[in-house]
């Protein structure tokens, strides 16, 4: 009997270390890939509404910015809100900004035409580069000859527009960004989108109660009283809790 059990014994450990060795044997198996995460920062969607949509389109919390192009507040919100909004915001996944033009004078039209022009992806630099550089484009028109107030009312729409783009050093603008002369008259000869701006323009005062800009939706809900981020802020921060 000790005989057999010590044969056993003698089997079993040949056994184990035969499977022990073809285990070291194989390759370790390689990790599974993870998804990719989402950049939110670099998603944009162009809306029904002629707006863009910065972010996760399915964010739980999303803001709704009416500007003016012509309107310092606007230029004050976008130098203060832009990078705290991309970090704790958009970045996360959380929340989304969609930003909708609301034209109150020839100008403003004219700049928010050169914003949606090209692609949704270029949309938001556009955006900044006018808002930022708001001071500087802004300044001739304190010395405007009567020759270009003039060419500014001039009936013909895609003249008027390249007028105004031309005297207020736009072309240069979005020259630097990598945009070309005929693209850019392309775009301020685009009247019909001209006619829903305006029209969009319209139905934000009469259904969002928008009087002035910057202007806000939060979630749908137009928020009274609020024109800066020092305002704004508290409101985002209490929804992402």
């Amino acid at each position: 009997m000790h005989k057999i059990l010590k044969t056993l014994g003698l089997l079993l450990a040949a056994l184990c270390g035969a499977v022990l060795l073809t285990a070291a044997s194989k390759p370790a198996r390689a990790p599974l890939p993870t998804a990719p995460k989402a950049n939110w920062n670099n998603t944009v969607v162009r809306t029904p509404l002629d707006s863009h949509l910065l972010g996760n389109p399915n964010a739980p919390v999303k803001l709704v910015e009416y500007i003016s192009y012509t309107c310092p507040h606007c230029a004050h919100f976008e130098a203060e809100s832009d990078a705290q909004l991309r970090i704790g915001f958009i970045a996360t996944g959380k929340g989304s900004i969609e930003v909708r033009s609301y034209v109150r004078d020839p100008i403003d039209l004219t700049v928010a035409l050169l914003t949606h022009c090209g692609p949704p992806s270029k949309f938001f630099a556009n955006h900044s580069t006018f808002l930022r550089h708001q001071a500087t484009w802004m300044a001739p028109l304190a010395s405007l000859t009567d020759a270009q107030k003039a060419r500014w009312q001039n009936t013909d729409f895609a003249a008027r527009t390249r007028a105004i783009a031309s005297d207020l050093g736009f072309y240069s603008l979005m020259e630097a960004r990598g945009y070309d002369r005929p693209e850019l008259d392309r775009c301020l000869g685009d009247k019909a989108l001209a006619e829903r701006l305006a029209q969009h323009t319209k139905d934000a005062t009469e259904k969002d109660f928008v009087n002035g800009t910057p202007s806000f939706l939060l979630n749908g809900v137009p928020l009274s009283g609020t024109y800066s981020w020092a305002t704004l802020k508290p409101q985002i921060e209490a929804r992402l809790r």
